[in-house]
């Protein structure tokens, strides 16, 4: 269901891409969700290609880190194609309700306090 939301906003945004939050269309960054969780952030992009005639998602997670008394941030991203988003959307779902199935139990413990 997540991912359905995160592709309707864009199917939403893509029809008002000129006065939300007060960005144009030149810009490459068009719409951005950020979501905290726990010591991470999962930010959900949508860009436009260098020809502004198509958009694509990516997905980066973000980690503040520590190292050698200086803070930086980890992050890992995906590149998502509108061509990919069905196939996307179809294997997370399978996962994230395997996982719900099979794998969570009530002594789950809550991932905010781990390093994972």
């Amino acid at each position: 269901m997540i991912v359905w939301q995160i592709l309707k906003t864009f199917d939403m945004y893509r029809d008002d891409t000129d006065g939300f939050y007060g960005r144009d269309r030149s810009s490459e960054e068009v719409y951005s969700k950020p979501v905290k969780a726990g010591k991470r952030t999962y930010f959900f992009d949508v860009k436009s290609t260098r020809g502004k005639n198509d958009y694509y998602l990516t997905i980066t997670e973000s980690k503040k880190v520590e190292r050698d008394g200086q803070v930086s941030y980890d992050k890992h991203k995906i590149f998502l194609y509108k061509e990919d988003f069905e196939k996307f959307a179809d294997g997370l779902k399978e996962v994230v309700d395997y996982i719900r199935t099979n794998c969570l139990t009530d002594e789950t413990p809550d991932r905010e306090d781990s390093d994972f």
